[in-house]
C-alpha cells in the first residue's frame, strides 16, 4: 500500500482537516492545527507530505521519527500540530486496513465507557451556575469552566473574590457527586494562584487546569506543595521531553492534546510516562471530530486515563459544530456524560467528505482575542 495524495481543508469555525488517500482505496483522516495558525500549519502539512507520498502509511512510527527529526530543526507547535495530525491519519488507516479500531492496535481496550465533561460559560464567565446546572441535567457527571477574565499579576481581592464566588456558585448547583475542573488558562500569575488555590480548596475542584504559564512550569511544584487541589497541565506541551519537565514535579494530570502533541504515537509514549509518576492523563481537546475521535481511542487503551475534553456546544463553535462533518453522529454522542466504546475500524467515525468539501469553499481565518489591561498592556487570553 502506497499514499497517493494529501489534501487539507480550511473547515470553520476554526479547524484544518487532513485527507490521506491511498492506492488502495483506504482514506485516513487527521487533525492537525494549530488554532488561529491552521494555513501555517497546512503549509507545514505540505512541506512533510514531500516524504510520504509514495511511501507505505502503516510504517507510522519510522514515519514520525522522520517527519520530527529528519528537518534538523525540531519541535514547536507548528512542527509537532502537523505530524500528529498526519500520525492521526496513518492510525486510522492502519485500523481500516486490519479492519480493527486503533485502540485494538494499542494493546485493545482497557474501559468500555469514557467519562467526558463538559465546558460551561465563555471566556468573561458569568451566568455558570445555571449553565452547569443545565449540563448536569443533559446527563454530564462532570463541568469545566474559565476561572476568570483577564487578570493582573497581583490583582485586587475584589477580583479573587469574584472568581471565588462563581467556583462556589457552581459546586452549589451541581452538588458534591458531580465535578467541577476550573481552567486558569494561563490567566493567573504564579503569585495570584499561590492566592486563589488555597480559596477553592473548599470547593473540591477536579482539578485546576494551566495554573500558571508553561513558561512557568518550574514553579508547578511549589504550587503543588502549597495546595491540595490537583493541578493540571499540557495542552501547550508539544512532546515526551516537554512533559519531563513537568510529570514528576508536582502535577496530578497531564494534558497533552492530540493534535498539538505528536498524535497518537507521541500521547501514547506521554500517558506512559506519566503512568510511572502515578499521573493521569486528561486530553486536551477544543477541536473537531477527528481529534475527538483520536482521543478516545487514546482513552480506551490508556490504563491511567482520567476524564476526556470535548468541544460539542463549545463557545467558539458558533456556525458549526463537532457533529456537523459526519456521516453518522453515534460514535460521538454521549450517555450518561460517556462515550461508549466503538469497534467500527480505524478512528471509528465516517467523515462527511462532501460536507468537509463545501465547508472547505467558504474556509475561515480564526484568530484568538487579543485582550488588555485596563492599562493598555497585553493581558493574556
Amino acid at each position: 500500500m502506497k499514499i497517493v495524495s494529501m489534501d487539507t481543508f480550511l473547515v470553520p469555525p476554526r479547524w484544518l482537516f487532513l485527507r490521506v488517500r491511498t492506492d488502495e482505496g483506504i482514506t485516513g483522516w487527521g487533525e492537525p492545527v494549530v488554532e488561529g495558525r491552521a494555513a501555517t500549519v497546512r503549509e507545514a502539512v505540505a512541506e512533510l507530505s514531500d516524504h510520504l507520498i509514495g511511501a507505505d502509511p502503516l510504517h507510522i512510527e519510522d514515519h514520525w521519527q522522520v517527519l520530527t527529526k529528519g528537518g534538523f530543526y525540531r519541535g514547536g507547535p507548528v512542527l509537532s500540530s502537523a505530524v500528529a495530525g498526519i500520525d492521526q491519519a496513518l492510525w486510522d488507516i492502519a485500523g481500516k486496513a486490519a479492519g480493527r479500531p486503533v485502540h485494538g492496535l494499542l494493546g485493545g481496550p482497557v474501559r468500555e465507557r469514557v467519562r467526558m465533561y463538559a465546558w460551561i460559560g465563555g471566556d468573561r464567565p458569568a451566568e455558570v451556575a445555571e449553565l452547569a446546572a443545565a449540563q448536569i441535567e443533559a446527563g454530564f457527571t462532570a463541568v469545566k469552566m474559565n476561572g476568570s477574565g483577564e487578570l493582573t499579576a497581583i490583582d485586587t481581592p475584589a477580583r479573587s473574590r469574584e472568581v471565588v464566588a462563581r467556583v462556589a456558585a457552581v459546586r452549589e448547583a451541581i452538588g458534591e457527586h458531580n465535578d467541577l475542573v476550573v481552567d486558569f488558562h494561563g490567566r493567573v500569575s504564579t503569585a495570584m494562584a499561590r492566592r486563589l488555590l488555597p480559596l477553592l480548596e473548599p470547593y473540591l475542584p477536579l482539578f485546576v487546569e494551566e495554573a500558571v504559564l508553561p513558561e512557568h512550569s518550574r514553579n508547578l511544584a511549589a504550587l503543588a506543595a502549597s495546595t491540595s487541589i490537583p493541578l493540571a497541565t499540557g495542552e501547550r506541551l508539544y512532546s515526551r521531553w516537554d512533559f519531563r519537565d513537568v510529570i514528576g514535579h508536582g502535577i496530578a494530570v497531564a494534558q497533552p492534546d492530540v493534535s498539538h502533541a505528536g498524535g497518537i504515537s507521541e500521547v501514547r509514549r506521554i500517558a506512559a510516562m506519566a503512568e510511572t509518576y502515578d499521573v493521569s492523563l486528561a486530553p486536551h481537546c477544543p477541536l473537531g471530530p477527528i481529534s475527538l475521535a483520536s482521543s478516545l481511542q487514546l482513552a480506551f487503551a490508556v490504563p491511567n486515563f482520567l476524564i476526556q475534553e470535548q468541544s460539542v456546544g463549545l463557545h467558539y463553535n458558533e456556525g458549526n459544530d463537532v457533529l456537523d462533518y459526519l456521516v453518522d453522529p453515534e460514535p460521538l454522542t454521549f450517555t450518561g456524560g460517556y462515550a461508549r466504546r466503538t469497534d467500527r475500524p480505524g478512528l471509528g467515525i465516517e467523515v462527511d467528505e462532501r460536507a468537509v468539501e463545501r465547508a472547505a469553499e467558504l474556509g475561515h481565518r480564526w484568530r484568538g482575542p487579543i485582550w488588555r489591561h485596563p492599562d493598555g498592556s497585553f493581558a493574556e487570553w
